[in-house]
């Protein structure tokens, strides 16, 4: 159907004036078939009579979101779009005859409980008649308590739960899982987050939520997982049932740096490589080096996992030693040099002539007279049926692991972290209070620890977020990291580029993980 614009007619019916309007009397042209003006036909025809003048619109008080139907509730500021939207589609009477032109809010104190809206609609008056009428609407704000607010009053304020644990006495994997969580908005979801002795507890209010969780765990370390449920309440009438559903995430106990002997059949399936190797790079994958071969070995999650092992010597059983000779020789493989080393440790020099003989794959940046930190293979005792059903002829005195440098200057950058409950029982007696202080003590080392691999490894950093320090002095030279590279102030995020990340906030972004994180 064609219409014709009400204004054209208007305008041309002083020069074509046939009938006069039925009600004030004007002249107008009646080859459209009109019998009254505009100005008649808006004073009496009403459009909007199925508009309703008044709504109501739910709030709840506790979480400050508005009820957008059937049963979602949605974060608005007040004269937002969003509120907007939130407000015409509770308005009744908005039909495909009648079409929404325009919308606003009219200001009316915050504290009143009203909200306005000016409307602005164009619908068919009468045939081959479009007329245009403003009106307004007000919303009455109803306070009322949303089902999540409702259910924080209970004890089932969450749905689903992931419990990361990692059976090993230092906190350097956890510390480098929570910059790659806040990196990629790992915890956008979550509605707490608590750190117990053994790992990290997240919370959700959806089973989905938990499982994205799970999924991006399984892309940054090598983990197993295993789900229950616990039934909530069921109706007996519809057959439907609420369950509580816990995901258990085990860790495998193998970190960076770590002594590790490998199985005996699983050395040979991967290249016929040494028993005797160090953890080389932990991603979703395991990753050893031979320091006599040079040569690396990389073990999937699943493959760990069918025949696990742990570790022989962890980090903090490194000893420090000082190079004595480096003869390198021509085998080179990557970023690694195989070379012969003639040293002593730093504890024995002036006290006895002990010296050691060693291959390693630090010949590239090795020289006489420097510091380096191994594992004293020759005065320990390794509790290990691995490590005995090996032959002593082929195990090292010393296993070298890197280079020891000398830091200089202060950290000119910082680390976000999550904000986290703790679960620890408050001290009831001196053995706790000097139990939860050796614990504190512990964390605090193991962070300095993670700060210096974050200075040693640029590898490393990119799966971090290094934001610029508060208390950088001026005329401080730059911080230089243990590979004698400077960290770039380009590498350093201000806090006020990313408001969203604080240590009690989330981020709203997506980035893709895979290939670019370890520990």
């Amino acid at each position: 159907m064609n219409y014709t614009p009400i204004s054209h007619q208007h305008n041309d019916q002083q020069a074509v004036a046939t009938v006069l309007c039925c009600n004030c009397g004007t002249p107008m042209d009646g080859s459209g078939g009109l019998v009254m003006c505009y100005e008649c036909i808006k004073l009496t025809c009403d459009i909007t009579t199925n508009i309703p003048r008044e709504a109501h619109i739910s709030f709840c008080r506790n979480c400050e979101r508005f009820l957008q139907p059937p049963g979602q509730w949605v974060s608005a500021q007040l004269e937002s779009r969003e509120l907007l939207a939130i407000c015409l589609k509770k308005l009744k009477g908005l039909t495909k005859d009648i079409r929404l032109v325009d919308a606003s809010f009219i200001w009316t104190e915050p504290h009143s409980r009203r909200i306005k809206v000016k409307l602005t609609v164009q619908g068919e008056a009468m045939p081959n008649t479009i007329i245009q009428q403003t009106f307004e609407v007000e919303y009455i704000v109803i306070a009322m308590q949303c089902a999540d607010c409702a259910k924080s009053y209970t004890t089932h304020t969450w749905r689903a739960a992931v419990q990361i644990r990692q059976k090993v006495p230092h906190k350097r994997t956890f510390l480098y899982l929570e910059q790659l969580i806040l990196k990629h908005n790992a915890h956008v979801d979550t509605i707490s987050i608590q750190e117990s002795r053994d790992g990290l507890d997240f919370f959700y209010n959806q089973k989905n939520h938990a499982v994205k969780m799970i999924d991006f765990l399984n892309a940054c370390v090598p983990i197993k997982y295993k789900k229950s449920e616990e039934l909530i309440s069921q109706d007996t009438h519809t057959g439907s049932s609420t369950y509580k559903f816990t995901y258990s995430v085990e860790i495998a106990p193998i970190c960076r740096d770590d002594l590790v002997v490998l199985p005996k059949k699983l050395a040979r399936s991967m290249g016929d490589i040494g028993q005797f190797v160090i953890c080389s790079k932990v991603s979703n994958s395991l990753q050893f080096l031979d320091p006599t071969t040079l040569q690396t070995c990389d073990i999937p999650s699943q493959v760990y996992y069918r025949q696990p092992f742990d570790s022989l010597a962890e980090a903090s059983q490194l000893v420090e030693f000082v190079c004595l000779d480096v003869e390198p020789t021509t085998v080179t493989r990557g970023k690694n040099v195989l070379a012969e080393i003639q040293l002593a440790r730093a504890s024995d020099l002036g006290v006895n002539d002990n010296v050691y003989y060693t291959k390693t794959h630090l010949g590239a940046i090795l020289h006489p007279g420097d510091s380096v930190m191994g594992y004293f293979v020759a005065n320990s005792n390794y509790n290990s049926e691995l490590f005995d059903s090996l032959k002593f002829d082929y195990v090292p005195d010393v296993v070298l692991v890197k280079k020891l440098y000398a830091r200089r200057g202060n950290r000119h950058w910082k680390l976000k972290r999550m904000a986290k409950e703790h679960k620890d029982i408050e001290a009831s007696n001196d053995y706790s209070s000097r139990q939860q202080k050796q614990e504190m003590e512990r964390a605090e080392k193991d962070y300095e620890l993670f700060l210096q691999e974050l200075e040693l490894d640029s590898e490393m950093r990119q799966g971090v977020n290094l934001y610029k320090s508060s208390q950088e002095i001026a005329g401080v030279e730059p911080q230089y990291d243990e590979a004698g590279n400077e960290i770039d102030l380009d590498e350093l995020l201000d806090e006020l580029d990313d408001m969203d990340l604080g240590e009690d906030e989330v981020m709203d972004q997506e980035e893709d993980i895979e290939g670019e994180q370890e520990y």
